[in-house]
């Protein structure tokens, strides 16, 4: 996401380290010397469902660093492909999707669905696993002609996912987690619909 502009900031960098301890001892002490909160590196993102091996393959090489540390970063479909493979809804991943195809169009070089799908395949092997409405949702962002506005759209609507996940989480300690949240937001948000409803 360093390569752009429509998020303010961003809480944590995924990062796939392959080095010694050194380098990670290095870590820390950036982050205590710019007070950066702690997993600012985030290492565990190998662990996550958008991560793959073949990101290597596919990521573009940016700088490296006093000959010892190389820094990759990956292009956009690429981005937006790991973007739509993670899906939180509670998260920015659908609103970043919506933020990188407004970018590029606002500088004359629009993404196409074949590039995205490319990248899906490249990735992923297929769109297996990731939602068929995720898939969908690529294709209505093409072709909607005001992105920004549906950017701050899906941005508000991942705040109010957030927020009641939030609440649930105070509620239900320990009860959340990746196989059950959507179903958690589907059922608080008809719930809040249903509460905000007008009385007949």
């Amino acid at each position: 996401m360093a390569n752009y502009g429509f998020r303010n900031m961003t809480y944590d960098m995924d990062a796939i380290i392959s080095a010694s301890s050194a380098i990670k001892d290095a870590i820390n002490h950036v982050g205590d010397k710019y007070e950066l909160p702690n997993g600012w590196l985030n290492t565990d993102f190998v662990r996550t469902k958008s991560y793959t091996p073949k990101l290597i393959e596919f990521s573009v090489y940016y700088k490296t660093f006093s000959g010892v540390l190389t820094v990759r970063t990956v292009s956009a479909e690429y981005l937006i492909a790991m973007k739509l493979k993670s899906g939180r809804r509670y998260k920015n991943d659908i609103s970043d999707v919506v933020g990188i195809v407004s970018e590029h169009n606002a500088k004359g070089k629009p993404l196409t669905f074949a590039q995205i799908d490319k990248a899906v395949r490249d990735l992923y092997g297929s769109w297996d696993g990731i939602p068929a409405e995720l898939k969908n949702l690529v294709t209505f962002v093409l072709e909607q002609p005001d992105k920004p506005a549906l950017y701050e759209r899906y941005r508000g609507l991942e705040k109010q996912s957030k927020d009641i996940l939030l609440e649930f989480e105070q509620n239900h300690p320990d009860v959340a987690n990746e196989n059950n949240v959507n179903a958690i937001l589907e059922k608080a948000l008809r719930k809040k619909q249903s509460k905000d409803e007008p009385e007949r």
